[in-house]
């Protein structure tokens, strides 16, 4: 069978990547064959092991994608990152072990009423002759692939997602990701989370995607930190200084907390290690954004 064009030999640069050490990070220990057993045990374990947070676009405006950064970042010093970042280690995970995918670029959407812009990374995976998508970057992300079919849902972790091809933006169909409206109330319904076409995307693609959302004095992930942990019984997000809990079937609990007691939040609930120094300037950061509202 013929491979993907944007999955040719090392386009990931897998070759630097060091599969041995992130499989043990994820505690993995499951066969490496590219099947789907093995693609749905490593996309469980990268969501729940590896940390997601926006702190390095809040605090230096800029974020690198090569893999010795990323592997030292989200492997060894216990910090996290955003979509961009997790996609490219998972990807270059998937290419060591043989799997064929393509990389492609959604827009979140959340309610938005006009397009915004296609900042979303995710994998397109095949196996055995059918598709899957892999979204491991988006915080709350589902904990198994999702077959690439009308009306496909994944019912892994405490809330479901839906997949549909549909109309989504001026007249153009592609595929809609859909989540609970109220996670707390499954009955209002399903909203939108995001919306992608087929359109392959390279590193490079993904580099200049980074560059903006790292850097834009206008990005969200530049105006304050955000910073979110999925676990199989609830969800925890750092939006500024205000902290959410949320849990399948149940209200979400909201607490307004202090600059100084984010570094050890950080710590305790979401397990990212930040070192002093940049403790010191997160503290620093915060309290200048607090004293702006």
């Amino acid at each position: 069978m013929k491979r993907a064009e944007n999955v040719a030999t090392h386009m990931w640069n897998s070759e630097d990547f060091d599969l041995d050490a992130y499989l043990e990070f994820l505690h993995f220990e499951g066969d490496r064959a590219p099947t789907l057993e093995t693609l749905r045990a490593l996309q469980r374990a990268h969501v729940l092991t590896v940390r997601w947070d926006t702190i390095d676009g809040f605090l230096y405006q800029k974020v690198r994608l090569d893999l010795a950064t990323l592997q030292d970042k989200l492997m060894r010093r216990g910090r996290g990152g955003y979509c961009y970042e997790h996609v490219t280690l998972f990807a270059a995970a998937l290419e060591r072990l043989g799997f064929r995918f393509t990389a492609v670029s959604g827009r979140v959407q959340l309610g938005a009423d006009k397009p915004r812009p296609a900042t979303h990374a995710m994998l397109l995976v095949e196996v055995d002759g059918a598709r899957w998508l892999a979204d491991v970057g988006f915080g709350a992300s589902p904990l198994e692939p999702i077959a690439l079919v009308d009306g496909a849902k994944s019912e892994a972790g405490p809330w479901p997602y839906l997949l549909r091809w549909q109309k989504i933006t001026y007249g153009s169909s592609g595929w809609a990701v859909h989540q609970l409206r109220d996670r707390a109330n499954p009955q209002e319904g399903w909203e939108i989370r995001q919306v992608f076409t087929e359109n392959p995307q390279y590193p490079v693609d993904f580099a200049v995607g980074n560059h903006f959302v790292a850097s834009n004095d206008r990005s969200p992930f530049v105006i304050r930190p955000f910073v979110q942990r999925m676990r199989t019984d609830r969800y925890d997000t750092l939006d500024a200084l205000a902290w959410t809990t949320e849990r399948a079937g149940a209200a979400a609990t909201k607490e307004t907390v202090k600059p100084h007691d984010v570094p050890e939040l950080l710590d305790d609930v979401f397990g990212i290690r930040t070192d002093p120094d940049e403790a010191d300037l997160l503290v620093r950061r915060l309290t200048a954004l607090s004293e702006q509202d």
